[in-house]
């Protein structure tokens, strides 16, 4: 199979392409990805000789257009998008462009070139957020209702997909995931920057609201859940992908910080950002009854490991650290 992965030097996006390329190696696998600050080449480390790798921008039409003809694209697996949140708070623009228009352009060129699939990479934080004490969670079929510009423009993003399926019967799939960690994945993000900064004895900036809760998922699990989804799902459905296993930003600072043998003074309290969420968690029966999907990874394992990969992988994120485009001290 011809396969098309956008923002596949991303973070998540770089991880599925490994975990593809191991498990289905008779397929051609082309990465398309604008390579702004956090998609770098050198994530496809291992995987580089066996996939092409095309250097654009998903809002450029005829770009995407020409790929998708001159490779044969039987699969897209949408990554590519601006994830940052804070980022978002300053240049909301640059997010509904690429977010929603940049969806809609990869939308409509699988539309003309006829693609037999297009799978859209999602996040639970379309659906708002939670109070700390809620009995609930998310399900696909509750409502959307983002509190900020990224997940505006995620949740955008996810209509213009099933809007593709309703009107034209393009062949879709979504998976609206929780929080992932794991290698590769830049800086800017609480668990590699708690880690870069412990190892450098740097402070750990905590936002104030410090009982805000995430829902963590392993990137490798992610994975495993994308492939089971594109192997197995109903065509038009949203399957939500989560480990069930919460976390405060508390609980991730000492953890990180008891990996690496530094002391709690270096936790730092920092406002939070404006739109800052509360909770999220999701419902993933559908997709574990579904399609027999599971988590792997346990969270205080997977966190030690990925401690241990950035202690012993100084070389990769040790440049990235200045590229970071927001000042998270701006919110003072």
């Amino acid at each position: 199979m011809n396969i098309l992965i956008t923002g596949g030097a991303g973070f998540i996006g770089s991880n599925f392409t490994r975990h593809w390329s191991e498990n289905h190696p008779d397929d051609s696998i082309v990465v398309f990805d604008a390579l702004t600050y956090a998609g770098n080449p050198e994530n496809l480390a291992g995987v580089q000789d066996v996939v092409e790798m095309v250097e654009g921008d998903i809002c450029d039409a005829s770009t995407v257009a020409r790929t998708i003809e001159r490779h044969g694209t039987e699969l897209i697996v949408h990554f590519a998008a601006e994830s940052h949140n804070s980022l978002a708070v300053v240049d909301p623009t640059r997010f509904f462009a690429t977010n929603v228009i940049g969806t809609q352009t990869m939308l409509e060129a699988a539309r003309r070139a006829g693609v037999g699939r297009f799978h859209h990479i999602s996040t639970c934080e379309v659906y708002g957020d939670l109070a700390l004490d809620a009995d609930e969670s998310f399900s696909e079929t509750s409502p959307y209702r983002p509190r900020t510009p990224y997940n505006a423009s995620k949740a955008g993003a996810d209509h213009a997909v099933r809007a593709y399926y309703e009107t034209y019967g393009l062949p879709v799939t979504i998976t609206n995931c929780s929080n992932n960690y794991g290698p590769y994945q830049f800086p800017e993000k609480v668990i590699p920057l708690f880690a870069t900064n412990a190892l450098d004895r740097q402070p750990l900036p905590l936002y104030a609201s410090t009982k805000n809760m995430r829902e963590w998922l392993h990137v490798d699990d992610h994975c495993s859940a994308i492939e089971a989804v594109i192997e197995g799902g109903r065509i038009g459905e949203t399957y939500n992908v989560g480990s069930g296993r919460e976390a405060t930003i508390e609980e991730i600072a000492e953890l990180v910080l008891e990996a690496l043998g530094a002391p709690h003074e270096l936790c730092t309290i920092v406002p939070d950002r404006p739109g800052h969420d509360r909770r999220y968690l999701l419902d993933s029966s559908k997709i574990r009854d579904e399609l027999g999907w599971e988590p792997k990874v346990a969270f205080e394992e997977g966190l030690s490991e990925t401690v241990e990969w950035y202690r012993y992988n100084r070389n990769w994120w040790e440049p990235l650290k200045g590229r970071a485009p927001v000042d998270e001290r701006s919110w003072r």
